[in-house]
């Protein structure tokens, strides 16, 4: 039976990204359709690949692959590289500046034999410019992007975010660029250079927090549960736990203090504005604080969803994949592999109606489809021979 159609069939994707904001972006085009081809180095001996490939790590980030074993450092390599960008549409990595151009296949490269390429790229700081030969980790991002100067308690020091958010919105927002850039090419065929990096990719990120300083001189710093500007939104204690509550509209404020049993607060002038409660957040939330420890979770959950008033539980991992919603949104989905079993890796955010965000097929062993890929471009089976014994396969 033909496999569904898809958003991205018919596009050729070769993926020579690493670590984990260049698989993210090629995550998208593999999970809507695309023919992405995963091009890793031949194994050195003695290296264990199996270890860290079957992990979850990889397995959830190289899903809906085909892959391919190509030494570009060997004249034959770099050849066989260059026959599949003729004929593909975007090519994705996140190398070091300097790496590209010494592989010899960087945007210039491959636009002269293929004009119509997407060539998308991630750095850590930009593609030229001061920092622009740095290698860029996530963690350091985070730091020179300011977000962990505003994450944290005040008074505790800086802290990093819990996920590896500048590689995730880097690949994201890579993703992106690539899509519009086919789009135009479908009008212009004309292909393009998409670049974008974890700074870049950070600062765009502190969204309000960037504006507060760009447009009003104001410097953000920690408030650790609560919400910069908006109170009272943050996180209270209940008599097993805690729950976050967002009531910081004037109008979902008074709503609050009603459905709390508080009326008497919506006399205090100080606390009927929102820059008066801003200014008061600390008596506010411990107001809050003595009335919410004295019931469990679910009752004050049930009691403010009942009236309007966002709220809802602090689940630890295994919490949000048994909760109901998640279970009924399909974010964890099933995938079958003959190397490591049935496992469930994390489903795509997106969903685009009349189409299957279902796992198609499983993470492919490092060059489990090498001979399949270069004979789809004419080489043959003693061409593929002689590239195993010089190791460029």
């Amino acid at each position: 039976m033909p496999e569904a159609r898809l958003p991205l069939n018919g596009i050729t994707v070769l993926d020579l990204t690493h670590a984990r904001a260049g698989p993210t972006a090629v995550r998208h085009f593999a999970d809507w359709g695309a023919d992405v081809i995963r091009i890793e180095p031949p194994p050195t001996e003695g290296e264990d690949l199996a270890g860290r490939r079957h992990g979850f790590d990889f397995q959830n980030l190289h899903r809906n692959k085909r892959a391919i074993t190509l030494n570009l450092k060997s004249p034959q390599g770099h050849e066989a590289f260059m026959r599949l960008a003729k004929s593909a549409d975007v090519v994705l990595e996140n190398m070091r500046a300097a790496v590209k151009h010494r592989l010899k296949v960087a945007y210039e490269d491959i636009r002269a034999v293929n004009p119509g390429i997407v060539y998308g790229s991630i750095s850590g700081f930009g593609q030229d410019g001061p920092y622009g030969a740095r290698a860029g980790v996530d963690q350091i991002a985070q730091g020179m992007g300011g977000l962990m100067s505003i994450t944290g308690e005040p008074g505790r020091g800086p802290m990093r975010v819990g996920i590896p958010v500048d590689d995730l919105t880097a690949g994201n927002l890579l993703a992106l660029g690539c899509m519009m850039a086919l789009f135009d090419r479908q009008r212009t065929g004309v292909g393009r250079w998409v670049t974008t990096s974890l700074l870049e990719s950070q600062v765009f990120m502190l969204d309000f927090q960037a504006s507060r300083w760009l447009m009003e001189g104001e410097v953000a710093g920690q408030a650790g549960n609560d919400h910069p500007t908006g109170i009272p939104t943050g996180v209270f204690p209940t008599s097993d736990g805690h729950i976050n509550i967002a009531a910081s509209s004037s109008r979902v404020f008074a709503r609050f203090c009603e459905t709390i049993g508080r009326p008497e607060w919506l006399d205090n002038a100080e606390w009927r504005t929102q820059a008066g409660r801003s200014q008061n957040r600390r008596a506010i939330n411990a107001a809050i604080a003595e009335i919410t420890a004295t019931r469990p979770s679910a009752h004050w959950i049930d009691l403010f969803e009942a009236n309007g008033i966002p709220c809802g539980p602090i689940n630890s991992i295994d919490q949000v994949f048994a909760d109901p919603q998640v279970r009924h949104l399909g974010m964890a989905t099933d995938m079958h592999s003959p190397h490591i079993g049935d496992k469930q890796v994390v489903a795509s955010a997106l969903n685009i109606s009349g189409f299957s965000k279902a796992i198609r097929s499983h993470t492919p062993e490092a060059g489990e489809h090498t001979a399949e890929i270069l004979k789809g471009v004419g080489y043959t089976n003693a061409e593929l021979d002689d590239m195993r014994h010089k190791g460029v396969i």
